[in-house]
């Protein structure tokens, strides 16, 4: 199998000033992303209000996901890179974990940038990526379905964590979440009511013009997020 993993890294920002600047590195560090050794694959991305989609945005917190030819790639880049030691001097918080990638079905901006790089451990954590791109005159319809569509995650004690976050506020958007086992993804994926739902209405009204969901086994994680490594919990 493929060495290949996938990392994201959570930042917390608190002042106005901190948050000023990490909406500016959604530009800015691109210029340094493009140069990292070992980097096949990468997006910038902010996050939305609450846990799920949201079109209103979180100044406080965004992501980076990255797809790397080996874990070494990726150990060198955190311990080393003069654009985290930035990172580091503005964040309250940086979360990141390390992962696996199990499988990926579609494309992201044209291409699947995962390679499957293990077997699934069905008694241990589970990460699933979903990103779409909506198509424009879908996005009133989709936007006013989406609190209906998540309303299976409130009180799942089988999620520890999710977040929307999104390369283009309102046409980009991709949800991160992190799941204690296959078991908890299943009674999620097949007994939500609201869930089955929105997968019809895609399905129904082709709602996107592209979107890709991969699943990944974190294995290992840096930092802290919301005071707490969300391996451990």
């Amino acid at each position: 199998m493929s060495k290949q993993i996938s990392t994201i890294t959570f930042f917390r920002y608190a002042s106005f000033s901190d948050k000023a600047w990490g909406f500016g590195m959604m530009q800015f560090a691109n210029k340094d992303l493009k140069k990292v050794n070992g980097l096949t694959f990468y997006r910038l991305m902010g996050s939305g209000k609450g846990r799920g989609f949201n079109p209103l945005p979180d100044w406080s917190v965004y992501c980076l996901l990255q797809v790397w030819e080996s874990e070494e790639a990726a150990q060198t880049f955190f311990s080393s890179s003069d654009l985290m030691k930035q990172y580091e001097k503005h964040t309250a918080e940086i979360y990141t974990l390390y992962m696996k990638n199990i499988s990926a079905v579609g494309t992201w901006v044209g291409k699947n940038p995962f390679e499957k790089g293990a077997e699934l451990e069905q008694n241990s954590p589970i990460a699933i990526i979903t990103r779409a791109t909506i198509k424009w005159n879908w996005l009133i319809k989709f936007w006013k379905y989406v609190p209906t569509s998540e309303e299976g995650l409130n009180g799942n004690e089988g999620l520890i964590y999710t977040k929307g976050v999104g390369e283009v506020p309102i046409i980009q958007m991709a949800t991160f979440s992190l799941w204690k086992d296959f078991d908890s993804v299943k009674q999620f994926a097949y007994k939500s009511k609201q869930h089955q739902e929105a997968i019809k209405k895609t399905r129904q009204y082709e709602w996107y013009s592209e979107e890709l969901f991969s699943r990944f086994q974190p294995y290992k994680s840096s930092g802290t997020w919301e005071g707490k490594d969300l391996l451990s919990l």
